[in-house]
């Protein structure tokens, strides 16, 4: 990696303004940009990107997707539960789990996705940059600004 004296004066600047700002009572959240930048956003601008979990996908409209998949599992397992028993059988037990878990999915990616697509929306009105995948380690920050 190369040392860029440009870089590590803009993340001194914003780290400083990072901790002016949480000082004062604001919910900040200190973290790089998609470009390796630092950049101190506001609690709303966030969404579930960069840090909320383990989502392993990065935009509201591919948690959209995951959730209509969900639903329609949840569906289709409904179906397969009641089948038999429109048929005069007993229930078919095996697939409670399979409607537990996409129950349980299909509300949580729709309210990851909606928190999404709000910050999304902030970010560009804002004119703030698409947060990075990266956590900021604070005591790197905190050595960098005593040298």
């Amino acid at each position: 990696m190369v040392y860029d004296r440009e870089r590590e004066r803009h993340n001194d600047a914003v780290y400083a303004e990072h901790k002016r700002a949480v000082a004062a009572g604001e919910k900040r959240v200190l973290r790089t940009t998609s470009t390796g930048e630092l950049h101190s956003y506001p609690g709303d601008e966030i969404g579930f990107s960069p840090g909320r979990g383990q989502a392993q996908v990065s935009t509201w409209w591919g948690m959209g997707i995951l959730m209509v998949v969900s639903g329609a599992t949840f569906i289709a397992m409904c179906w397969m539960f009641l089948l038999p028993l429109w048929q005069g059988q007993g229930p078919e037990w095996g697939v409670l789990w399979p409607i537990g878990i996409s129950g349980f999915f299909t509300p949580y990616a729709y309210f990851l996705a909606r928190d999404e697509y709000r910050a999304t929306q902030l970010r560009k009105r804002r004119g703030s940059p698409k947060p990075g995948t990266g956590n900021v380690d604070i005591n790197l920050l905190e050595l960098g600004q005593k040298d």
